[in-house]
């Protein structure tokens, strides 16, 4: 068992990606709206996804190849789909979960500056760490942050349950109009947008050669397993906290990432005491910046491969290339385009949840496939899951479409 925990890494990394904007806004979000109402959607979701992200540690461990490389052999088109869906969404992305870690550390640390010299400082930081220790660095750091977030916002749950006003109504709700809309949106980053399921494979990848390839496919599942466990229990937490502490407030949430992280705070302490600040803070800072780092570092390592594949580049390393670009584009969003950031969180929640479909497809055609050791095949039961998952994305994106 010690020599299992030794190798976990790129679930941590996973949970460390997922547990951020999805959990800390959207779960909090729907808790707050409509109480424990929507716990059958974060339930559903999470059980549906499951194996499309699974596929990504298992292709990786079975082939010694990522996602990607998967992808350009079932066909170059879909290598060329991805890059541009990721052009699409990696900038606004990055920014949300930039700016509700910005928010919240300016609230933590009490200095009034400007929300974009705080979100532009987060993004030097991170860009910053990346630059000097690359995966091992982030390997470790994601470790202790994954652990500290997990106790700090169990104990939260813990402190507002016990609180008599808590609301115990379990009663659950399919919300229309508006509320559909929030419903699509929570899915798209619950637990995380589908694509991460191409990070994790990379991220296992350099976990592998850093133990000199001492890392088999079992202990790589436990690994994934530990993540995405960390990440529902989380999420069910956050939905608890909003449900628990928010719900019947009559709060009016803003829209805008630092205004939120304010609110959610200042909200917490007022019903659970000044004296659990701290906890709070800590829980909300240590989620944001697990998120922030991750992304950070894995949408870079994502279309530097890409760019190898599909210009057959494969000695050379873009990573430094496309970290820059990312960083700098984030920065300039925050300079020009700070005001329209709910629309563009909203265009890229949305279009995480219309392409899972692509992206659940695309992953259980490559794990079935010639390209896929035989022996290394999902059970039958996990394939039985993958074909209701799909069922379940297209179903809800097709109920979506509908609804405009």
């Amino acid at each position: 068992m010690l020599t299992r925990l030794k190798k976990l890494g790129p679930g941590l990394l996973f949970a460390g990606a997922a547990i951020g904007v999805s959990h800390l806004v959207q779960s909090t979000r729907a808790g707050a709206d409509f109480g424990w109402g929507l716990i059958w959607v974060l339930l559903l979701v999470n059980l549906f996804k499951y194996p499309f992200f699974q596929f990504g540690p298992r292709y990786a461990l079975a082939t010694g190849e990522s996602l990607l490389d998967g992808y350009y052999k079932l066909g170059k088109i879909y290598l060329w789909i991805y890059f541009f869906l990721n052009m699409a969404t990696m900038f606004t992305i990055q920014t949300a979960v930039t700016i509700v870690t910005a928010g919240l550390a300016s609230n933590l640390f009490d200095v009034d500056t400007e929300i974009i010299y705080w979100s532009i400082g987060v993004t030097a930081v991170c860009y910053s760490i990346l630059l000097i220790g690359r995966y091992q660095l982030l390997d470790k750091v994601i470790k202790a942050i994954v652990l500290v977030l997990t106790i700090s916002s169990i104990l939260a749950l813990m402190i507002a349950s016990s609180k008599g006003n808590a609301s115990l109504e379990f009663t659950q709700v399919f919300p229309e109009g508006a509320g559909l809309l929030f419903v699509i949106a929570f899915m798209g980053w619950m637990p995380a947008p589908m694509d991460i399921s191409i990070w994790h494979s990379i991220w296992v990848l350099e976990k592998k050669n850093d133990l000199k390839n001492k890392l088999s496919l079992k202990e790589g599942l436990f690994d994934f397993n530990i993540g995405y466990l960390t990440t529902v229990v989380l999420g069910v937490c956050f939905v608890g906290l909003g449900a628990l502490v928010m719900f019947g407030s009559g709060l009016e949430f803003s829209n805008k990432g630092n205004e939120f992280a304010g609110q959610l705070i200042e909200l917490y302490t007022s019903n659970l005491g000044e004296n659990w600040y701290s906890v709070i803070a800590v829980a909300a800072l240590t989620t944001m910046i697990s998120t922030t780092i991750t992304t950070l570092d894995a949408s870079p390592r994502a279309m530097s491969k890409t760019v190898q594949l599909l210009f057959q580049q494969k000695n050379k390393d873009y990573y430094m290339l496309w970290i820059t670009i990312l960083a700098l584009g984030t920065c300039l969003i925050f300079l020009f385009l700070l005001s329209e950031m709910g629309l563009l969180v909203q265009i890229a929640t949305v279009l995480s949840f219309i392409t899972a479909p692509f992206y659940a497809i695309l992953n259980y055609r490559l794990i079935t496939s010639k390209h896929m050791p035989t022996k290394d095949h999902p059970s039958q039961k996990i394939k039985i899951l993958s074909l209701l998952g799909i069922i379940f994305l297209i179903g809800f994106t097709g109920v979506y479409l509908l609804s405009l």
